[in-house]
């Protein structure tokens, strides 16, 4: 049975000091979430991260950490997973130099290269799309080629299904096709106020659920995390709103 998490990049503006961080923790453990994936709080070193996980009593099922820290900093990442008992780390956007045909290949290589030694650390790499990643190259979808130039055992996916729906793609198919390689996947819903799409809680918008939730059970993913990039209202009374309906769901 797979676990639901909050992604607390959702409610990041409260998050940028350890008392944040620890409030926001305990507001979002009090809604109902077992876990949370951390991303987008300020600097908060990972000591008091520890401590204010153990004292507030929730699981980091992931995080969100940038490629260059990965790349360069890759002891001191995986030390501060170990501490924080959380095995998979993705990015949460590729850098901007790589947002081209060659730098999608290129970045399939290197990432893979980085991918090898986090898993040598007990740590599985993530990447997590936007919908940049649906132009097409070569016939080929930018998506489709870094996981086609990319080792599937090193390098897998965090697919965001609200970027893949905006980009045109079907997150239903996109969950199936990476079937093997996603143990985690970002729930995120669109909707339309004033003819443009924007960002809405699970089940309020427009994406077909139930269709990518029967895709999820295929394929075995083990976190569904929610996370709302822009909250209409309270981050907080959104991440309650798509829990209440992500169980009304069956989940």
């Amino acid at each position: 049975m797979a676990g639901i998490a909050a992604q607390m990049y959702t409610a990041r503006q409260f998050c940028q000091t350890a008392e944040g961080l620890a409030d926001s923790l305990r507001k979002v453990k009090d809604i109902g979430y077992e876990a949370v994936q951390l991303s987008g709080h300020g600097p908060i070193s990972a000591d008091e991260i520890k401590a204010i996980l153990d004292e507030v009593g929730v699981k980091v099922v992931a995080t969100h950490t940038a490629f260059d820290r990965l790349r360069d900093e890759t002891d001191a990442v995986i030390a501060e997973h170990k501490l924080w008992g959380c095995d998979f780390v993705a990015i949460g956007g590729l850098p901007q130099e790589y947002r081209n045909r060659d730098g999608y290949y290129a970045f399939a290589k290197e990432a893979t290269e980085v991918a090898k030694k986090l898993k040598a650390g007990g740590l599985t790499f993530g990447y997590h799309n936007h919908s940049f990643e649906l132009e097409k190259f070569d016939g080929k979808t930018a998506l489709e080629i870094l996981y086609s130039e990319s080792d599937p055992q090193l390098f897998t996916s965090e697919i965001d299904t609200y970027w893949i729906q905006h980009g045109g793609g079907d997150p239903a198919k996109w969950i199936r096709d990476m079937k093997g390689r996603i143990d985690v996947i970002h729930f995120k819903d669109m909707t339309v106020i004033d003819n443009k799409p924007i960002f809405a809680e699970i089940g309020e918008g427009n994406l077909n659920w139930p269709s990518i939730i029967a895709a999820c059970q295929e394929v075995g993913v083990k976190w569904y995390v929610v996370e709302q990039d822009i909250c209409q209202r309270d981050p907080f009374e959104s991440l309650a709103i798509s829990l209440k309906n992500m169980r009304s769901m069956g989940l």
